[in-house]
């Protein structure tokens, strides 16, 4: 058994003006499920920023980051009945890697998200 974990940090004006200039970009990196979860919201952004910082803690964690083996669409953020956000991955991700359990912990301020990943291997 082995445990990972990693952490991101992004400056959410930088999300907004990242999106705001390319709307195409944010299919790139957020699945349909994911973009749905915000439409209307006030705090788009913020949301956002939470979901593409938690993208990029996941990556740490399993070690490839994004890229070749790992795609931004290959990991879903979503919330459970509490509110608690989770990582969603394809069993294929799961097997691959030796993925047994991944916890996920987000959070934001002012100008910044931030989130953890801790991964279990078997």
């Amino acid at each position: 058994m082995r445990i990972s974990n990693g952490i991101d940090i992004i400056e959410i004006e930088r999300i907004r003006k990242k999106f705001e200039k390319d709307l195409k970009f944010k299919k790139k990196i957020f699945t349909e499920k994911e973009l749905k979860q915000v439409e209307g919201l006030e705090i788009e952004y913020i949301v956002l920023a939470g979901k593409w910082a938690s993208k990029e803690a996941f990556s740490k964690a399993l070690g490839t980051g994004i890229g070749k083996e790992l795609d931004w669409l290959d990991i879903q953020i979503s919330n459970d009945i509490t509110g608690k956000p989770h990582i969603e991955v394809s069993k294929d991700i799961l097997e691959k890697y030796g993925i047994d359990e991944i916890s996920l912990s987000i959070s934001h301020i002012k100008d910044y998200a931030v989130a953890s990943v801790v991964i279990l291997f078997n």
